[in-house]
């Protein structure tokens, strides 16, 4: 794909702060230059971008959605990093967290994961090239600029990336309904991948015997599992609340 659709202020703001060379062009909902938008459009006029301000149906259109908050932008896409860029990273950084989504194909959790990992300091979010949802403006708009700042490696085989970063170090923990240990029994210190299911199905049989542990959230209440993102969500936060003791 020779360029990609962007939308929303905190999206752009974030591709802006990153990739200002890969801004091609940009168009602004005529009218509207509020205190939100009109930082993001001067500081795209002093990069040179060129910003074409058009009517909402416009917008609504380039964006495949209503909820583009006044702007679009078409840009050059940003390749996701490969297996020798995971490498690289688990090399290069002290102490990795990665957050590993088996097969989560909704967009909105997808980005939901992909600010989840932000906001934890995750190194980064690795998926599968295939049966994976990918980057794309959905993704984008709800992670709310952490799609811009979160490494992204799509590996082609899952459970061979998994076993190449056990060489290297790497504690991999699974989450599973049917695991015996509750994530709270689970030492989170050291070099460690949490890998998320499938929204319905959950691991996949071989990314479930790859991992070194398996743990489960205790579930109180009458509902069997929570959303990907919001499960994610938990277990990072405890691995930050271990590593930060």
């Amino acid at each position: 794909m020779s360029h990609e659709i962007i939308f929303g202020i905190h999206a752009l703001t974030a591709f802006m702060e990153r990739y200002p060379e890969r801004v091609i062009e940009a168009f602004a909902l005529k009218g509207r230059q509020d205190d939100r938008l009109l930082p993001l459009l001067n500081q795209m006029q002093k990069m040179g971008v060129a910003v074409q301000f058009a009517p909402r149906k416009t917008l609504d259109d380039k964006a495949d959605s209503s909820q583009h908050q006044g702007i679009v932008a078409r840009v050059k896409p940003v390749p996701p990093l490969n297996e020798a860029g995971l490498t690289k990273l688990i090399e290069t950084t002290t102490n990795p967290l990665f957050l590993v989504l088996d097969g989560v194909t909704d967009p909105h959790n997808l980005g939901a994961c992909l600010r989840n990992a932000d906001a934890a300091g995750v190194t980064a979010v690795i998926v599968p090239k295939d049966k994976s949802a990918s980057l794309n403006p959905t993704v984008r708009k709800v992670a709310c600029g952490a799609a811009e700042n979160m490494p992204l490696v799509a590996v082609t085989n899952l459970a061979r990336s998994l076993r190449e970063m056990q060489k290297l170090g790497v504690w991999i923990v699974g989450t599973a309904g049917e695991a015996e240990q509750m994530i709270y029994d689970c030492k989170m210190q050291g070099p460690l991948a949490i890998v998320m299911g499938a929204e319905d199905k959950g691991m996949r049989r071989l990314t479930r015997e790859t991992c070194d542990e398996l743990i489960k959230l205790p579930m109180m209440g009458s509902v069997s599992s929570l959303n990907v993102s919001v499960a994610a969500g938990v277990c990072l936060f405890e691995a930050v609340r271990q590593r930060q003791a």
